[in-house]
C-alpha cells in the first residue's frame, strides 16, 4: 500500500518540534510495510489535492501564521472539497486556528482563515503554557504541551476533556476539534509519538478511504506507552 502525505511548509510551519508528528506517522507506516511518500509543500503551486491522502499543518509565529495565510486561501475551496470527501489532517496550534473562518492577533490583526469549519480564534496578552492531559472517547488519555496566546470557540465536536491545562479556551474545559477526517489540537510536543493510537487512528482513515476497510498490523508499544504514561504522571504530578 501507497500513502502520500503533504507537510505544508514545514520551514515556516514547525514549532516545537512538530515535524515529529510526520516522522512518527512515516515510521509507523514503515514498520507495517505502507509506502508513506512525504511532500515538503513550499508553494501551493505545488499541491494536487486529487492526490493526496494526509495533510499536516505545524504550529507557527503569529507573523509565519499570516504569511501563510495569503497562501492557503488560494487552494481553500480545493482543500474544503478535499476535507469533505474524507482526506485525513492533522493540524496543530496555528494550523488548527487557520481552519477556521479568521483569527484575530493580540494586536488586533485579523488574519483569514481557510473556512474548512466554522468557527474563529482570538489571542489574548497572557499564553496558556504547560504539560496537558486530556480524556478522549476513541484514544483514551492524551498528552502533549500547549503554548498559545489564542482562544478557540468552536460548537464541533473536541478531541477531548481538559483533565489539567487550558486546552481550546480555558473556559470550557474542551480542547481541539474533530471533523470528518480533520483533527485540530493545540496539543505540541509533538503530539503523535506519544500517542500511538492517535497516530494509528490518522494512517487507518486514510487506507480506509482509499483502499477500503484494511485492519493494520499491531505494533510492539512498549516503549511508546512508557513514554506516555511518564507524560501523564508529570502532568498529574505538577
Amino acid at each position: 500500500m501507497n500513502l502520500v502525505l503533504y507537510n505544508l511548509f514545514p520551514d515556516r510551519l514547525n514549532l516545537y518540534g512538530d515535524r515529529g508528528n510526520v516522522i512518527a506517522l512515516q515510521k509507523r507506516c514503515e514498520w507495517r510495510g505502507i509506502h508513506l511518500k512525504i511532500v515538503d509543500i513550499k508553494s501551493t503551486n505545488d499541491m494536487n489535492l486529487s492526490s493526496v491522502d494526509i495533510i499536516f499543518i505545524g504550529g507557527a509565529s503569529d507573523r509565519e501564521q499570516g504569511l501563510i495565510t495569503k497562501e492557503l486561501l488560494k487552494i481553500k475551496k480545493d482543500f474544503k472539497l478535499g476535507v469533505e470527501d474524507g482526506i485525513s489532517c492533522l493540524a496543530i496550534c496555528g494550523g488548527y486556528q487557520l481552519l477556521g473562518n479568521f483569527y484575530v492577533t493580540s494586536e488586533g490583526t485579523k488574519h483569514m482563515g481557510m473556512e474548512i469549519c466554522d468557527f474563529h480564534s482570538s489571542a489574548e496578552k497572557d499564553r496558556r503554557v504547560g504539560n496537558i492531559l486530556i480524556e478522549t472517547n476513541e484514544f483514551g488519555k492524551v498528552v502533549g504541551f500547549e503554548n498559545h496566546s489564542g482562544r478557540t470557540y468552536h460548537s464541533y465536536k473536541p478531541l477531548g476533556n481538559v483533565i489539567i491545562g487550558y486546552g481550546n479556551n480555558g473556559e470550557d474545559g474542551t480542547e481541539g476539534l474533530c471533523y470528518n477526517n480533520v483533527i485540530g489540537t493545540y496539543l505540541h510536543g509533538p503530539i503523535l509519538p506519544k500517542n500511538p493510537s492517535l497516530t494509528d487512528h490518522i494512517i487507518r482513515a486514510a487506507i480506509e478511504r482509499k483502499y477500503g476497510r484494511k485492519e493494520l498490523i499491531e505494533l510492539d508499544d512498549t516503549l511508546e506507552y512508557e513514554t506516555k504514561k511518564h507524560a501523564e504522571n508529570i502532568c498529574l504530578t505538577v
